[in-house]
C-alpha cells in the first residue's frame, strides 16, 4: 500500500478497540531555540461511525493537526478537549432541626438520639444493611450537622478517613462523632469496628481533627467505644 492508498476495508465491521499513542509534536525552529517541549497524545478509537482520532495536547497552543496515519485524512478528525477548571461549592441538603437538649451532642445517648430523629429516618437508610453517618461538631460539641457517609451489606460496610473526614474539612468541624448501625439489633463493636475506630482516631490526630465518639446503634440499644475503652488501648 502507498503512502497515499486509501484502505478498502469496511472499519464498521470491526469490533470496538482502542490505542493509544505517545509521540511529541513538531517544534519550529523558534522552538527549538527556546527549548519548548510538547507533548501529544493521539488516542485512535473505531467505533460504528468509522477510525476517529482524539488528540490532546498538554499545551494551550494550537494543535498539530498533521495526520497520523497518512493515507486516512479523510477519516481522522483531530480536536481537543480543553482542561477546565471549575468553582465548586457544598451545599446544605436540609435543614435538621433540633430540641435545646439536643443542640450540644456530648454524650453516647445524645449521639444515638440524633441517630433517630434524623439518620435512620433518612429516606436513604436502609436498617437492613449497615450504614455509617458522621456527626460533625464545632468547639462547643454544637451539631453543625451531618452525614450519610456509606452503605454496605448486612453485615459489612467499607469506610476510608478521606470519606469520613472530607465534609469536616469542608465544613470547618472541630470535632466529631461516627456512628454505624448493625441490623442484627446487637450493638456490641466487633474487632473490625475496633481497628477502624483506631484508624480514623490516628488520622484525625494528624489532621487536628477530634473523634470524640464511635458509636454502634442496635435495636433500642447502644454501644460508645470510648466508654467501652477502645480509645485508651
Amino acid at each position: 500500500m502507498g503512502p497515499d492508498a486509501v484502505p478498502s476495508e469496511d472499519y464498521s465491521r470491526w469490533p470496538p478497540c482502542y490505542a493509544v499513542f505517545l509521540r511529541e509534536g513538531r517544534k519550529t525552529e523558534t522552538e527549538r531555540a527556546g527549548h519548548k517541549k510538547k507533548t501529544m497524545k493521539t488516542t485512535l478509537q473505531f467505533s460504528e461511525s468509522g477510525l476517529l482520532n482524539r488528540t490532546e495536547q498538554s499545551s494551550t497552543e494550537k494543535l498539530n493537526t498533521t495526520a497520523v496515519l497518512p493515507g486516512l485524512e479523510h477519516l481522522i478528525k483531530p480536536f481537543e478537549f480543553p482542561s477546565t477548571p471549575h468553582e465548586f461549592k457544598v451545599p446544605s441538603l436540609k435543614e435538621c432541626p433540633l430540641p435545646n437538649d439536643l443542640q450540644q451532642c456530648d454524650t453516647p445517648e445524645k449521639a444515638a438520639e440524633y441517630w433517630k430523629l434524623h439518620i435512620a429516618t433518612n429516606p436513604y437508610f436502609n436498617p437492613e444493611c449497615e450504614c455509617l453517618a458522621v456527626l460533625l461538631l464545632n468547639t462547643r460539641r454544637r451539631v453543625k450537622g451531618h452525614q450519610l457517609v456509606s452503605m454496605g451489606s448486612q453485615d459489612t460496610i467499607l469506610v476510608h478517613p478521606r470519606e469520613i473526614f472530607r465534609l469536616a474539612i469542608v465544613t470547618a468541624a472541630n470535632a466529631l462523632i461516627v456512628m454505624h448501625n448493625h441490623p442484627s439489633g446487637d450493638s456490641t463493636p466487633s474487632e473490625a469496628d475496633i481497628k477502624v475506630t483506631r484508624d480514623l482516631i490516628r488520622a484525625g490526630q494528624l489532621l487536628k481533627l477530634e473523634v470524640l465518639d464511635h458509636v454502634v446503634v442496635g435495636h433500642g440499644n447502644h454501644s460508645s467505644l470510648r466508654s467501652l475503652g477502645y480509645f485508651y488501648q
